[in-house]
């Protein structure tokens, strides 16, 4: 796809879901510590389900220090409805364990950094860059974005990091604190993974996948059918 077909797409998207008051992160956070948290939390679940658990989680490990010296037990109490909680549990406290004794407490703000942390990846530095320090040097490919890339012609790839290259080829820095968040909305609303809005889609006309999944769906019923 050539970057005017693109950047169309992103600013019909941006138009639709970001005004002068939208939040752009999904996860409620204060600080950099949470937001680090909760977004390795998120691997595999809602945001919803997180949001659940963050007061409780936070009332009884407020900093990196507190949730370092934490019983795996007790973190797996609380973080149990995010799935895969004796994972999370270590990776959590890992993290902070690493931010105090590495870090002197401050949670990194470099994509290098913040690689070297236990249960992070480059979606989730990406996440803890954008909203913690406003640094946006990449684009988190969670499962919307990557769905949504391949259905709009945005990128041929199935890695999050080949997905990732081509976002950040086809778009230019201003759009890439958005892209994540518009994606994500749309892939919500409209473009959801198994019965897409396409009849609802403002960016239809430029989608290489608009109706196919569709019409694939009422072909599959008449041979059920006949």
């Amino acid at each position: 796809m050539h970057r005017h077909d693109a950047c169309d797409i992103f600013s019909s998207l941006y138009r639709e879901y970001v005004s002068d008051d939208t939040r752009l992160c999904f996860l409620d956070f204060d600080n950099p510590f949470e937001i680090l948290v909760l977004t390795i939390l998120s691997a595999q679940t809602t945001d919803a389900t997180v949001n659940s658990i963050r007061d409780r989680l936070f009332r009884r490990y407020p900093d990196a220090e507190s949730l370092a010296g934490a019983s795996v037990e007790k973190v797996e109490e609380i973080i149990r409805p995010t799935g895969f909680y004796h994972t999370k549990a270590r990776n959590i406290i890992g993290a902070s364990r690493a931010v105090v004794e590495r870090f002197g407490g401050r949670v990194p703000e470099t994509m290098e950094e913040l690689l070297t942390l236990p249960g992070v990846g480059r979606k989730t530095a990406n996440i803890v860059l954008h909203h913690a320090y406003g640094i946006h040097e990449g684009i988190a490919v969670d499962t919307h974005v990557k769905r949504l890339a391949f259905r709009l012609g945005l990128s041929d790839h199935t890695d999050p990091a080949h997905i990732e290259d081509d976002l950040l080829a086809l778009f230019p820095p201003s759009a890439w604190k958005y892209l994540n968040f518009v994606l994500i909305s749309h892939g919500r609303k409209v473009c959801t993974a198994r019965h897409p809005k396409c009849d609802e889609c403002i960016v239809a006309e430029r989608c290489r996948c608009a109706f196919r999944t569709e019409n694939k769906n009422m072909n599959s019923q008449r041979k059920r059918n006949s």
